[in-house]
Order: structure tokens, then sequence, then C-alpha cells
């Protein structure tokens, strides 16, 4: 019998790994690095790690993979074990289970969805370090990037989250995260995930949070997009995925010539960072709205409302002689033709982890 859904989730691991570190130069398993997927016990990332455990390794890598048990409910680590099982009868041999500790602080600050995937992340990234991995790879679907873009449209939040879940994303340490599922020209969607676990006789574990409505990306998945299918025509998700494409391009591009200019407009003040306001004018307001979010980000932390990023380019745009404008963790001041940006007095806020930004090599967060 054919196997339809195995071959495509093959290919998407194949040309996702091409993609990153070129065409295989050699099949010898192993002489190319080792790549680490990322398992649940779902349906999403037991194909990916029957994937893997084909592809990858006719790439010239090895693979391993890593359980990870988020320990929410009751059972979780049964759970976790029969992946890690399951996993190993597809010829992977280093298989880890982890526990990820998600943060009850943070939980708090961010919500559940939020704390458990920091959590997640923070446990794929130690465990790439433990077992020398070059990438991780991932089980994201198409159908994830299309919930991902409805939540973007729906909380307002521009270009950037329009982009979606990014195929690719360095962790540093020479680690990339690799989705190759999420892929627009591949259409690897839940239905092809669940179909290749059938091919490949693997039993999928069902969480009950994916059913479970109080969670937003679950009604996105359960009655909005269903909706948009029933009264729009099929194809929306197919369409949100390749919006989330377009976007990311437009956003990647939008990145690189925010970071050109902050290299020639941005210079250290006596209190914090100052941008020169001629310059900012001379900007489209695409652009200046970007330099002043990513200076308040990168410099002090500080995440910028569309009102307050506007607020601040008013200090170019509309300069009247008005005062300072507080924003979160920050003052903002027009001074001498230029504009300054201080952390205010008993803000918590730090700089971010990534370099200072008058250096220009802080990359933005995806």
């Amino acid at each position: 019998m054919l196997q339809t859904a195995l071959l495509a989730t093959r290919l998407a691991v194949r040309d996702a790994l091409r993609a990153e570190f070129g065409g295989a130069w050699s099949s010898s398993a192993g002489l190319r690095g080792r790549v680490l997927v990322a398992v649940s016990g779902g349906a999403d990332s037991l194909a990916l790690s029957a994937a893997a455990a084909f592809s990858a390794v006719r790439e010239g890598f090895t693979v391993a993979a890593v359980v990870v048990d988020h320990g929410l409910q009751a059972g979780s680590a049964d759970v976790a074990d029969r992946a890690a099982e399951q996993v190993r009868s597809l010829g992977i041999d280093t298989v880890l289970v982890r526990r990820a500790e998600v943060s009850a602080s943070r939980s708090r600050r961010s919500g559940p969805e939020a704390s458990a995937r920091h959590a997640r992340y923070a446990v794929l990234a130690d465990s790439a370090r433990e077992v020398g991995a070059v990438a991780i790879l991932t089980g994201h679907t198409r159908d994830d990037q299309a919930e991902q873009v409805l939540l973007g449209i729906a909380r307002g939040s521009g270009a950037r989250s329009l982009a979606g879940i990014p195929p690719r994303r360095g962790l540093g340490d020479g680690i990339v995260v690799l989705r190759p599922f999420v892929r627009a020209e591949h259409g690897i969607t839940r239905a092809v995930t669940a179909a290749a676990c059938r091919e490949a006789q693997l039993e999928a574990w069902q969480d009950p949070q994916n059913s479970d409505r109080a969670y937003t990306r679950v009604r996105v998945r359960a009655a909005v997009l269903p909706l948009l299918e029933r009264e729009l025509g099929p194809g929306v998700a197919a369409a949100l995925a390749r919006t989330a494409d377009l976007a990311r391009e437009d956003a990647e591009a939008f990145d690189a010539m925010v970071e050109e200019q902050i290299e020639e407009i941005v210079e250290h003040a006596e209190a914090g960072i100052a941008v020169s306001a001629g310059a900012l004018a001379a900007n489209p307001a695409a652009l200046r709205h970007r330099i002043i979010r990513r200076v308040a980000e990168a410099e002090f932390g500080s995440e910028l409302s569309r009102e307050h990023t506007l607020a601040i380019a008013a200090l170019v745009t509309h300069w009247r002689g008005q005062g300072p404008i507080e924003a979160p963790g920050i003052t903002v001041a027009r001074v001498a033709g230029r504009v300054e940006f201080t952390r205010r007095a008993g803000s918590p806020r730090g700089p971010a982890a990534s370099a200072r930004v008058a250096d220009g090599a802080a990359a933005m967060e995806e």
C-alpha cells in the first residue's frame, strides 16, 4: 500500500534539513551532526519522529528525541514513557524523557500556555546541548500556523504576529529550531500527521487540553476555522499559512532595514539611549515605528503598545514642545533634537538578553 502521508512528512523533513544545511554530501549517518526531535506523544510529534528516523539519517544525520512531560495532567509520566517506547521502536536509540517545570508566577503573568511553552523550550535547549544536536525539530503543522495567524489578527498586533510560527528560529550556541511541517508548500496538516501515524502503526496520544474550550487556541481550532471554511469555502487554512509566509518575508526585510538604520542613528546618551529626531522623521512611518519599538525592547526590555509607539513618534512628527512620554519601564523625551530613552526610576525591567541596540547586533525575538 502506498504510504502517501508518511512520504509527505519524510519529504518535509528532508527539505527542511536541506534548506538549513544544504544537500546531503554524505549518506553516512552522523557525519553531519545530530538532530533532536521534540516529542509530546501526539500525532504531530510521532509522525515527525518517524519522518526524521527515515529522512534525517539519509541526509547524513543521527537522530535523538526528547519527550517533554509538563506534569500538568494526571498520568502524564505514563504518557511520556509510552511515547518514548514508540519513538525507540522507530530505531531512534537516544531518547530522553524530561520534566518541564512550569513556573506558577510566570503562569499568572503570561498565562498557562505561554508559561508551558517557555518551560518546554528551556528543556529543548538543554537537551540539545546535552546530546550535541545542531537542530531541534518540532511538529507544528500548517493548521497550527493558520491558528496563529488568526490569533495575531484578533490581537491587532502587526506584521510580526501575522508572520505566525517561523519555520526556522535560532536558539544560540549553534542550535536552530526547524519546523518542517509549517512550510506552506508542503501543506502538512493534522490530518496528514494522523494518517502518517496510522501508516507507521503508531498510537498517538489524544491530549484532553486540545479539546478544552477554556483555551483561546482551542476555540479557534474547534469553532472559528471550521466556520470560516464553511462560510468562505475550503482552503482558508492554506491561505492563512501563505499569508504568514508573505508577512514573514516583509517582516524580515523590515528587520534588516531597522538594524541598518539603528547602527547609523542610535547613540548612547548620559542616562540611556538617544535617537536623532531628524533621522527618525526622514523615515517612513513603518520604519520609524519599528525603530522606536526596537530601541525600547532591546535596550530596556519594554514592549510598547501601538498607543505608546505613536505618542513617542509624535515627539518627531508633531513636535509642539510636549512633555516626556511615560511608557512601560521607560521615559522618552525630546531633548535638543534627539529622542532620549531612559529607564524609569524604580523600574524592574532590565535589558533584553540580546546584545545592546547601539551595537546593532541583537535579533528580534520571534
